[in-house]
């Protein structure tokens, strides 16, 4: 029986087990370090204090014929084709699916003494704890991109007694067209998020940040969010990894460098006709299922269908009763049409929902895989 092993229960890691384990009899096994299905893109929501659904891994595939073990990965021999976790056990693999996603960028001095992060529902738990500690004072949120505008937004909605500070190198949500932006910068002025552009962070101190100027801006809390990277572990392996970490994948999601492997979400470098992808769970979910169906094509002798995705939107909360979505261009750059306000908030609660319902319908065989990676954006 054809051995595959999967690495990373995340949004993408989840989506290619149960899409194998509904297209195979082969022997699936799904390494994670935590027992809980962690949904990543609500971390902000964690971190500002609101408690969310807590769901087990193994209910989550119940029923599926996957083997869950819970465990750190701490070694891959792609030779021997063979991964170790933490303790030394080993597991040995035909194919391997490597979903073990990005984590935080911790290159600036003090970021990994004195900032909080969002590499796990603990790390965002751990600040939620700290926020509720705080009477008042100031709290920095450290990156413009729509992480840190999402959970500024999130932190000075549910703690109003804290003075938020946003910090980014330029615009915050740059990506987004200028009409959603200036909605987006007036909803932030209303909850009285301090933005400053265009200081970059140095260094991160136990009370503060000092700026590139020399300024130093006193935090009781500060919240990293600017930038992420792959983990060393591929790049340890020998597979060949791009300059963020990320494995570089052809494109039927296969690694470049060792064709058992493949690499799935923000794991993977996936290069389009516009650039490469950059991590979101629009795109993630899709590589995952995309990445199954190109596997069991190639066990089948068949030749796997290339991967083609197009952008659609960038949602964005402001806090729970906020929001705007601006819609894009397959590239993803920005179109004239957006939302605001309550409409918004519907429209990401829809979309962004949780996909244990979409995982549990792919299990059950009655999810139409080909269709809904249309709606995601991807071409024929």
């Amino acid at each position: 029986m054809t051995e595959i092993l999967v690495l990373g229960a995340g949004y993408t890691g989840m989506a290619a087990a149960i899409r194998l384990a509904a297209r195979t009899r082969a022997h699936i096994t799904l390494v994670n370090a935590s027992p809980r299905f962690t949904e990543r893109l609500r971390l902000h929501q964690t971190a500002a204090g609101e408690g969310l659904a807590d769901h087990a891994i193994e209910d989550v595939i119940a029923g599926t014929g996957i083997d869950f073990v819970q465990a750190r990965v701490t070694g891959i021999d792609p030779e021997r084709r063979e991964v170790t976790v933490d303790g030394g056990r080993t597991f040995g693999y035909d194919k391997l699916v490597y979903a073990l996603g990005t984590v935080t960028d911790l290159a600036v001095p003090g970021v990994a003494e004195h900032a909080f992060v969002y590499n796990s529902y603990q790390e965002a738990r751990r600040l939620a704890v700290r926020l509720d500690e705080l009477g008042g004072g100031t709290v920095v949120v450290a990156g413009g991109g729509l992480t840190g505008v999402e959970s500024a937004t999130e932190i000075a909605e549910a703690h109003p007694g804290l003075h938020v500070v946003l910090l980014s190198r330029g615009r915050p949500a740059a990506m987004m067209g200028r009409a959603a932006r200036d909605y987006l910068m007036r909803a932030m002025d209303r909850l009285g998020i301090e933005v400053r552009e265009g200081g970059g962070v140095t260094k991160v101190l136990p009370d503060g940040v000092e700026l590139s100027d020399g300024e130093i801006i006193p935090s009781e809390a500060t919240l990293w969010t600017a930038g992420t990277k792959g983990l060393p572990l591929a790049a340890q392996a020998g597979l060949t990894v791009d300059a963020h970490g990320r494995i570089v994948v052809d494109q039927t999601l296969r690694s470049v460098s060792h064709p058992d492997v493949y690499a799935v979400g923000d794991s993977a470098a996936i290069e389009q006709s516009y650039g490469v992808m950059h991590g979101t769970c629009q795109g993630g979910i899709p590589t995952g299922l995309a990445a199954a169906d190109s596997l069991v094509a190639t066990l089948r002798g068949r030749r796997p269908r290339p991967f083609r995705f197009g952008y659609f939107h960038q949602p964005l909360s402001i806090g729970r009763k906020d929001g705007v979505i601006q819609f894009t261009r397959p590239d993803d750059s920005p179109r004239r049409a957006y939302l605001k306000g309550s409409w918004a908030v519907r429209y990401k609660e829809t979309v962004s929902s949780s996909p244990l319902t979409t995982y549990r319908l792919l299990a059950k065989g009655l999810v139409p895989v080909r269709l809904y990676l249309r709606l995601a954006g991807i071409g024929s």
